[in-house]
């Protein structure tokens, strides 16, 4: 059985359409949290989801757009979020809004016999806890977890990591990887084995669309550094790419 893990989509239909043609045929989809935020075009994305996955559970932004909240803070992903965001509660109808309201914080689940524990962060802190694969990191939050996998998300940085009797997932990002590699992230599980898979996406295409969605020339120039550079860019770099406040 072909098993399809996702996370981190970030509204990036370009990139989701990537993937979803790489990965075919797959039999069953895990997807691990924050469909939308940072890019300007959810609602396919949404769509797909909402058709495709076998499981899928909330991530952070989701929750955020979900519950309208209003991002704070002057980071340079603070800030590109803060001028997306509104684009997703004018363009997203109720029905849409209502499934990301609706996405359970964590799943347990049985797939092809191997049991799947889904959190967007960690387990400790399903929607925010930002932990890469620092083994006795995972070590200390997967005590009381009984799984085969345990899936997770939120870094957008990939990794496989066996945690004792555990492998931890990350599948890495579709939307906006932040590992130095630009090409659209996720993991592939094959009768127990794991793949941590990359494909080339049309970036030109998904910068054309938040042109069109009509945002500042700054969050596209700013999008455009980001996704080029696989994410790889310094605090100088960012406020460079900011307009004055």
């Amino acid at each position: 059985m072909r098993i399809l893990v996702l996370a981190d989509i970030h509204s990036n239909w370009a990139a989701l359409q990537a993937v979803a043609e790489a990965a075919q045929p797959f039999d069953a989809c895990l997807f691990l949290g924050d469909l939308v935020d940072y890019g300007t075009d959810p609602v396919p994305c949404i769509s797909w989801v909402k058709r495709w996955a076998t499981v899928a559970i909330r991530g952070n932004h989701d929750h955020a757009v979900a519950q309208r909240v209003v991002p704070r803070g002057n980071s340079g992903l603070r800030r590109l979020a803060a001028a997306t965001r509104p684009l997703h509660w004018e363009g997203i109808d109720p029905a849409r809004t209502k499934y990301l309201a609706r996405l359970p914080i964590s799943r347990q689940t049985v797939v092809d016999g191997k049991a799947f524990h889904l959190v967007h962060a960690t387990p400790r802190d399903p929607l925010d806890e930002y932990l890469l694969d620092d083994l006795e990191g995972w070590r200390a939050r997967l005590q009381k977890i009984e799984a085969d996998f345990v899936c997770v998300g939120h870094t957008h940085v990939q990794f496989d990591l066996a945690v004792d009797d555990i492998r931890v997932i990350n599948p890495g990002s579709v939307g906006q990887p932040r590992d130095g590699d630009p090409r659209a992230a996720y993991a592939i599980v094959t009768d127990g084995q794991v793949s941590l898979e990359r494909v080339e996406y049309d970036i030109d295409a998904a910068l054309t669309q938040m042109r069109t969605a009509g945002v500042e020339d700054w969050v596209v120039a700013f999008s455009e550094q980001l996704l080029r550079s696989g994410g790889k860019m310094t605090r100088e770099e960012m406020d460079d790419l900011m307009p004055p406040e």
